[in-house]
């Protein structure tokens, strides 16, 4: 059985929305008003060039072709672009793409918010090793290694602006609700 094609789909939806979303925002969204700079994304596209030479250079390096993993992965690949389009969703204007504070900023704790504090990061990493498992391509999971790395380290930023920002409100928030997994009571 082959996936690519609810890969191709699940990301292409992904991109249309992220892009569509940033459109919209740049023209509807509050003002920002503070505005920490990363490099992240530089270093995303660096990692992700990485993957790709060694994908085509190595075809099939790491490949595996267990049917249960990749309809595992599929799954797990189609839950988490609606959990991660849910999470874009309801923050609305106050989403962006580095951490930022926005004009009369508010504090998103329902929805997806009351699974996890960063539900676009889980719903992204789930979307990442579902690809990995459900095509087979075992070299996704160095993308998978590097995306989340990558949110730990944005996480920790994002959530020292949303401390300064939204002070005891946002520690009593994480007190509440897990980082990254749902269900998982190391809060921190």
């Amino acid at each position: 059985m082959n996936f690519v094609h609810l890969n191709l789909i699940c990301w292409g939806i992904f991109i249309l929305a992220w892009i569509g979303g940033a459109i919209y925002n740049h023209y509807h969204a509050p003002a920002v008003q503070q505005r920490r700079l990363q490099f992240d994304w530089m270093i995303l596209l660096l990692f992700w060039g990485v993957i790709q030479y060694i994908a085509v250079r190595y075809p099939g390096a790491l490949a595996f072709h267990l049917l249960w993993l990749q309809v595992v992965g599929a799954v797990l690949l189609a839950g988490s672009t609606l959990f991660t389009l849910w999470a874009r969703w309801k923050l609305g204007k106050m989403w962006a793409s580095v951490a930022v504070v926005k004009e009369a900023h508010r504090l998103c704790t329902e929805g997806p918010y009351r699974i996890t504090r960063h539900p676009i990061y889980t719903g992204i990493i789930g979307m990442v090793l579902g690809s990995a498992l459900s095509t087979g391509a075992g070299v996704l999971f160095l993308g998978f290694l590097g995306i989340l790395i990558l949110f730990l380290i944005r996480i920790r930023i994002e959530e020292r602006l949303m401390v300064q920002t939204f002070g005891e409100q946002y520690l009593e928030y994480k007190k509440r609700v897990p980082r990254l997994i749902p269900g998982l009571k190391w809060r921190k």
